[in-house]
């Protein structure tokens, strides 16, 4: 596996922190990175304009993807105008895992 640093490109946020994603040796192309880094951040691949190797390489291709090492950073560059949108935090009715019932519990 390759593992590699991903993070959304949003320069308003205070903490914008990496996540680190794997990728199988075998099927490193360009969509494959695009597919699992869209998957780990919740974004849309339609969404994203160019995935950046920081500090400024932008990848086009399976080629500049084969080329990359072990704890690489990069940056998903996002093409929707309102960038708040895909950062909604969820309600916490819309979270898994959440139970009304026990939300409505009185002592």
């Amino acid at each position: 596996e390759l593992v590699l640093k991903v993070r959304i490109q949003n320069p308003n946020l205070r903490e914008n922190d990496f996540i680190e994603i794997e990728l199988d040796r075998q099927e490193l192309t360009y969509k494959e990175l695009l597919r699992v880094s869209c998957r780990e951040l919740g974004v849309k691949p339609e969404h994203v304009q160019k995935i950046r190797k920081l500090p400024n390489t932008m990848l086009r291709k399976d080629k500049d993807v084969a080329r990359l090492q072990d704890f690489q950073e990069l940056e998903l560059v996002l093409t929707v105008s309102d960038k708040n949108l895909l950062f909604r935090v969820p309600t916490l009715s819309e979270q898994s895992g959440y139970n009304k019932k026990a939300s409505e519990l009185t002592y």
